[in-house]
């Protein structure tokens, strides 16, 4: 799909955007994590088991809770803040976008149950997410230009949504881009999700089965 150019879009605009996108996997990712590890510390997670719920149905129920919220504020930040304040216009569909940002919020919330399981403390927990977070925004397309990427690296960030998150958001946001162009966007961004989380389920029923041993 043929993005933007990026001289012709003005740089608050393309910050804006590129902000906004980096809040929502910040604020997917860290709640996620933290949530399994203040669980662990407080020895709640053996009462989560004693509920009529099975691990996987208290991992995907992240997803929902936290999403929802952060779908809503990205919605009200797109509009007031991006479109009002920093006076960008909006071409496409605001729907479209936030169905897009709730494909890339299930992914996100995926990698935070993943880094949860792994990390021992929330400082572990920032610094696993500088060390993969960080360079998986960078590298998206939303600081350096995608197509200015060596061809080996843009092949290893395809399989990073934000990569696709930046692409329909500029195709949506600026060209006005329907669905019937930006839908292997959002295919791609769904199926990475639906692979991490299936990783991350595994060690949460792990992290779990421990908590309570």
């Amino acid at each position: 799909m043929r993005r933007p150019a990026r001289s012709a879009i003005p740089s608050r605009w393309f910050v804006g955007v590129v902000g906004l996108i980096n809040d929502v996997t910040m604020l997917a990712v860290l709640p996620a994590g933290a949530a399994v590890i203040r669980e662990r510390e407080h020895g709640t997670l053996d009462h989560l088991l004693v509920m009529p719920v099975s691990p996987p149905e208290i991992a995907l129920a992240k997803p929902r809770a936290n999403g929802l919220v952060i779908t809503v504020a990205t919605g009200l930040s797109l509009w007031f803040v991006v479109h009002q304040a920093v006076g960008m216009p909006i071409a496409g569909s605001i729907p479209a976008f936030l169905l897009g940002v709730a494909l890339h919020l299930f992914f996100a919330t995926a990698v935070g149950l993943r880094l949860g399981t792994v990390a021992r403390s929330m400082p572990q927990l920032g610094l696993l997410f500088i060390l993969l977070v960080l360079p998986m925004s960078i590298l998206s397309g939303g600081n350096p230009p995608f197509e200015s990427m060596p061809p080996a690296l843009q092949i290893i960030m395809s399989a990073f949504p934000s990569t696709h998150v930046v692409a329909f958001a500029q195709a949506i946001l600026y060209r006005g881009a329907g669905l019937d162009i930006i839908w292997p966007q959002f295919l791609a961004t769904g199926a990475i999700g639906a692979l991490v989380m299936a990783a991350a389920l595994p060690r949460f029923r792990i992290a779990m089965a421990r908590a309570v041993g």
